[in-house]
């Protein structure tokens, strides 16, 4: 089977997220799925598929290694990518239909692939406690929030708006205080602090399960969200750039746009490896 590592997010090869992508995986397994993610050890392999549903051009399953993800952005876009360049005739010009777990998902391209965010599952005002519980973990000055609200479209994101993107670099977190928190910090930069490639903020995603803590390179889903809450509030202008990653030197950039209620990620993936994955049944 054809193996693709794409780096997502990033128009310059190993500064985004990487994805690992299996071609024509008809024959796998979901045991074998589970294994080959294990063994990339990346957050998320994906495995394409002949399509099953009317109107989707190819289907998906996204792993992560301890499991499956009904859907994920840094996946889908670099999923898109990958079955393009292998040879994917999508149905209509100007999109890739996508099916996943959670349906049929539309990507669109244009200057780059795009998804439109799903829907929050939960939004609103954070409790008082957790909030506290977040702060200290992340261990950053009250005066340092300006803002906080859930931002779960799956994953189980709270969002916290920090008062510059300086502030967001300087987030230096108590990994032993972070067990089962989701949370992703955005701040700003100003025109006294530009961002040298205009970018409009700064992004950063920590998470721990168990005690497993790591922070994500880039994140399709959580910018989703964090785009729904702070454009929908006034925050943040109808289409802007995130920049995330920095931290961990890479070059992230998000570029957010929206169509009249929706809200469309994008970003650009070029492929670093290319070659073949065995069987593992061979």
């Amino acid at each position: 089977m054809r193996f693709s590592l794409v780096d997502v997010f990033s128009a310059v090869r190993f500064l985004g997220n990487a994805l690992a992508v299996v071609h024509d995986a008809d024959g796998l397994s979901e045991a074998d799925m589970a294994r080959i993610a294990r063994w990339t050890n990346l957050s998320e392999t994906t495995f394409l598929l002949r399509p099953t549903a009317p109107g989707a051009d190819y289907r998906v399953r996204i792993w992560t290694t301890g499991g499956e993800l009904p859907f994920a952005g840094h996946p889908t876009i670099g999923s898109a990518h990958a079955w393009l360049e292998a040879g994917g005739r999508p149905a209509a010009e100007d999109a890739v239909v996508q099916e996943c777990g959670v349906g049929l998902v539309t990507v669109r391209r244009d200057d780059r692939l795009a998804f439109a965010a799903p829907p929050l599952l939960r939004g609103g005002a954070v409790a008082a406690d957790l909030l506290a519980r977040i702060v200290r973990a992340l261990r950053v000055g009250p005066g340092d929030v300006v803002d906080a609200a859930w931002c779960d479209n799956g994953p189980g994101w709270v969002g916290l708006l920090l008062r510059s993107a300086e502030a967001v670099l300087a987030v230096d977190p108590d990994v032993p205080a972070f067990e089962g928190l989701k949370v992703g910090v955005v701040g700003p930069y100003t025109t006294q602090r530009p961002h040298p490639d205009g970018c409009a903020v700064e992004v950063r995603a920590f998470y721990a399960d168990g005690r497993d803590f790591s922070e994500d390179p880039v994140t399709g889903s959580l910018n989703a969200s964090l785009a729904q809450w702070l454009i929908g509030n006034g925050t943040l202008p109808a289409a802007y750039v995130a920049s995330q990653g920095t931290a961990l030197h890479r070059r992230g950039r998000v570029h957010i746009a929206t169509d009249g209620d929706t809200v469309w990620v994008g970003g650009d993936a070029v492929t670093c490896v290319r070659g073949d994955v065995t069987d593992p049944a061979a």
